[in-house]
């Protein structure tokens, strides 16, 4: 595979990322979870600061299982208002709970987050073809239409840009570029 990839992939974490995970179709709703949290954490940051706390929120956050961090009290927040590992947000850290509540209630209403979240691109990665970064949009019809619906649900930091992010991310979207090296693996 020749080397060319995406141009905001230059560090070693984001270049494992890039190539192991942005805009692969996930359907984990673990997965789905972890993104959910990451993204709206990452909001007025940049990915790599987030990608460096990753490990740190996969501990403080319960390997993202969505029922434990659902249980999250007041006192467990404030815990972790305390550690520097994370996105001392309060705000952010409070809607992670929020979020897993409301993750919980569509899961019991469409049997998975994943039969939920994927009717947004008709169950099928939408492939977009860019030239340069320059290119890809913020947000969409697609992520506007879901983080209405997420919002309408009880979902908080779900913006139409943070969604447009957590699509890309989770592979509903392919925004490689067409002279990345996996542009056309990604959507398989």
């Amino acid at each position: 595979m020749k080397d060319t990839r995406c141009s905001w992939a230059t560090t070693e974490l984001s270049i494992a990322y890039h190539d192991n995970e942005w805009g692969r179709p996930v359907h984990d709703d673990r997965v789905f979870f972890e993104f959910l949290i990451l993204e709206g954490a990452q909001a007025g940051l940049s990915w790599e600061t987030i990608l460096r706390k990753r490990e740190r929120y996969r501990t403080v956050f319960a390997d993202f299982d969505p029922v434990r961090v659902a249980r999250f009290t007041r006192a467990r927040i404030e815990k972790l208002m305390h550690d520097e590992g994370i996105v001392r947000n309060r705000s952010k850290l409070e809607s992670a709970v929020t979020n897993a509540r409301a993750f919980l209630k569509v899961q019991d209403e469409f049997d998975s987050f994943d039969a939920y979240v994927w009717r947004f691109v008709e169950w099928k990665p939408r492939v977009n073809r860019p030239q340069k970064s320059s290119d890809l949009p913020t947000e969409t019809a697609e992520s506007r239409a879901l983080s209405a619906d997420l919002r309408k649900r009880g979902f908080r930091f779900v913006g139409p840009t943070i969604m447009y992010a957590f699509m890309q991310a989770t592979g509903m979207v392919n925004d490689h570029l067409v002279e990345c090296a996996w542009h056309d693996s990604a959507s398989r």
